[in-house]
């Protein structure tokens, strides 16, 4: 039986509603070389304190050369639109998120991060080469470059599931082989163990996502955990790790899943 399930958050929609309203005296540059690209959140200070991150639900930022910025914000997905003028900082008033509810604690730390963009004013912001500082009236919030998704390693090989991660916790993977190709036509082929997967992906920075995912096939209570978490963590989106023959996929929540290349290498 087919079971169709859209995966990720098409910020493309989100960030074509909105529309950005800002008083100023001058006609500031929307691109400012200094602010494009991936970053991910490393600390920071609120109100005198920790900024409060979450280990395992990662806050992320990205400013395009078009105006747009995005990213995950602990719990859900976020776009907007900014303008920056010298060193201060402002986005759009319409700034949106999608509705997923997460733990207290990440919600927390969401709705720090996400208030802070909302500021009605102009944030500041500096950067290094591989650092970017942003400050507000009572918050401070450090972010490092993001790395790209290694690519020429991750697409057109064949992937077999040795594990899967949970936390601290690690469990070998059962049933028929659970694999992974992404072609470099943007396609997804893969199995749970029990039920075969498929659909698009698009690479975001350090993360991929599917743009369209569905599973078909029936699975024995035996498998219906480890099924299960296959298809949240790919479709939830990951961010990738390869070293050597082993590629690590990590999603929100410190969820993952472990792959081996397969001893066929490479597939189209």
């Amino acid at each position: 039986m087919a079971m169709a399930r859209p995966m990720g958050v098409k910020l493309a929609a989100i960030l074509g509603t909105l529309t950005l309203v800002v008083s100023s005296c001058s006609t500031p540059d929307p691109t400012p070389p200094a602010l494009i690209g991936d970053w991910e959140m490393t600390g920071g200070t609120l109100a005198g304190a920790a900024f409060p991150l979450v280990e395992g639900n990662r806050i992320t930022i990205s400013f395009s050369p078009d105006g747009s910025v995005g990213g995950v914000a602990a719990c859900n997905s976020y776009g907007g639109s900014y303008v920056a003028d010298g060193e201060d900082l402002i986005i759009g008033e319409d700034i949106a998120s999608t509705a997923m509810a997460c733990e207290p604690e990440v919600m927390e730390s969401e709705q720090a991060f996400l208030s802070t963009l909302r500021f009605q004013g102009p944030l500041t912001y500096t950067r290094t080469p591989d650092t970017l500082t942003v400050e507000g009236p009572d918050a401070m919030m450090e972010f490092s470059a993001i790395v790209p998704v290694p690519q020429a390693e991750l697409i057109g090989t064949m992937w077999v599931l040795e594990t899967l991660i949970s936390g601290q916790t690690a469990t070998a993977a059962t049933g028929e082989p659970a694999t992974l190709l992404l072609t470099s036509a943007g396609q997804i082929r893969a199995s749970t163990g029990c039920r075969t997967l498929g659909g698009e992906y698009i690479v975001d920075g350090d993360s991929v996502r599917f743009t369209t995912f569905g599973a078909q096939g029936d699975c024995p209570a035996a498998l219906a955990d480890q099924d299960s978490r296959v298809v949240s963590v790919l479709g939830d989106g990951f961010t990738v790790d390869i070293d050597g023959d082993q590629l690590t996929l990590s999603s929100q929540g410190d969820e993952g899943l472990v792959y081996r290349r397969s001893d066929g290498g490479s597939a189209g």
